[in-house]
């Protein structure tokens, strides 16, 4: 069964049996679904609704499907074609639109596709909202409108350039300042829309691009998930072009990882912890991360005055904590930067717009600017367990043995010793346990998952 239910969307593969993958009577049943419950919060007025999705073979056909469910439920559409999960975010705000619907499934596979929800704000729907759209998707009883009252496609136009302004116009983006550098970038879109939209923004910003997998056809050149074993051929190519640095970001365009001048990873983790920096020699804030995140966030954080806190994994839970804590910057250790000052998502563009802005003003090498940041090193693994153990039970067994250290209970269980973190989570698709660890050393975060696992497989007699 490849049919995902989340608070990341409705995600699955292409084909196959209805009800076990992303088929296409599955997808009008989630998206009438969705638009119901919009149509509930506009009573009054028909529903507008923003669409997007990235580059992937499968898109157009998800999309057409879509927008037809989309209008014969009433609801008008506003057509953004092929657009970065950000822009499609962006659009829902600037059109003044009810929701919005973007068709990506993220850095999953080729043979993978999605329907990610957004309410009027440009947010993921919460959690309650999400199984309200799953609730409503079983029902049977639903009359779609009569022909007088179907939708009709208000507009069909490319937004990312309206994204881009966006970005270039906030006051830490220093455009002057990165144009004076004339960084020479190396960009790796993995082939889908970022290969459209990164090289428009490098070039604004007065850069030298060398683009590597940016011909939008859907065909990922590689893994699209921009993990530092995924990405051999962009190290190589920076030494080769001699570039100041490469940008990756993957095929929907809200995960940005970074490569030095050398060839080394700057590591997905450090992306939030160096625009966070940037952010906060500005300005004094607080900041927020998932559970999973790096510790070097919150140390980063503490040097300029400022407070950090933990959500549990999800970008809606991120967003809820940041709002909650007035953060002024954000995100998840995946490479996902949320900058509330333009919106409250993750955002490659912002991302990379702060950063340069960061680079250019400080000077220096890539190299030289990691080198000023705390050495984490973070494993992750995961336990194969059988459908009859209780994963609840097992992770609360977890949490009495290490009742005496600082523990954190909000999503699985995070356990912060002096040195170094484990974090345990279950997965809510498979019987497993995830184990994430944070050390000083990989050899250390290696050997803390290690015991975790044992000990784990010791209460389950695995």
């Amino acid at each position: 069964m490849t049919l995902i239910k989340s608070i990341s969307g409705i995600r699955g593969t292409i084909g196959g049996p209805t009800g076990e993958n992303l088929t296409p009577p599955d997808v009008v049943k989630f998206t009438t679904a969705y638009v119901r419950l919009i149509a509930e919060r506009t009573s009054g007025h028909r529903p507008t609704i923003v669409v997007g999705r990235d580059a992937r073979i499968s898109g157009e056909t998800v999309s057409h499907l879509v927008i037809g469910t989309l209008l014969a439920a009433g609801a008008d559409v506003v057509d953004a074609g092929l657009c970065t999960t950000p822009g499609t975010e962006m659009a829902v705000i600037t059109k003044q639109a009810d929701g919005g619907i973007i068709i990506t499934a993220s850095h999953n596979p080729r043979q993978w596709n999605a329907l990610k929800l957004l309410n009027a704000d440009g947010e993921f729907l919460s959690d309650a909202e999400g199984k309200r759209v799953l609730a409503m998707a079983e029902e049977c009883d639903y009359d779609y409108p009569s022909v007088d009252e179907i939708g009709h496609v208000v507009a069909a136009e490319e937004c990312n350039d309206d994204h881009i302004r966006r970005v270039l116009a906030l006051p830490l983006v220093d455009v002057e300042a990165v144009r004076a550098r004339k960084f020479r970038v190396v960009v790796d879109a993995v082939n889908s829309v970022g290969g459209i939209v990164m090289p428009r923004l490098l070039r604004e910003l007065g850069c030298e691009v060398v683009e590597l997998n940016c011909d939008p056809t859907g065909e990922f050149a590689h893994n699209p998930e921009p993990l530092p074993e995924n990405l051999t051929e962009i190290s190589q190519a920076i030494v080769r072009e001699r570039a100041d640095l490469g940008i990756v970001v993957d095929p929907d365009v809200d995960r940005l990882a970074f490569v030095s001048e050398d060839g080394s990873m700057f590591v997905e983790e450090y992306t939030l912890v160096a625009v966070a920096d940037y952010v906060l020699s500005a300005r004094t804030g607080n900041t927020v991360s998932n559970l999973s995140s790096s510790r070097a966030l919150r140390d980063v954080t503490e040097r300029h005055g400022g407070s950090y806190s933990a959500s549990a994994v999800g970008e809606v839970n991120v967003v809820a904590e940041m709002k909650r804590t007035g953060a002024v910057i954000g995100g998840e250790g995946n490479g996902g930067v949320i900058y509330p000052e333009l919106h409250y998502g993750r955002d490659a563009l912002v991302g990379t717009a702060l950063f340069l802005s960061f680079l250019a003003k400080r000077g220096g090498t890539m190299t030289q600017l990691r080198a000023t940041y705390p050495a984490y090193f973070s494993s992750k693994n995961k336990i194969q367990l059988t459908p009859s153990i209780d994963v609840d039970k097992v992770l609360c067994r977890i949490k009495e043995r290490y009742a005496g250290e600082r523990v954190n209970d909000i999503d699985g269980v995070k356990i912060d010793f002096a040195e170094n973190w484990v974090h345990l989570r279950k997965s809510n698709t498979e019987p497993i346990i995830r184990v994430y660890t944070e050390a000083k050393s990989m050899a250390e975060a290696e050997a803390l998952a290690q015991r975790f696992i044992g000990e784990i497989e010791e209460i389950c007699k695995l």
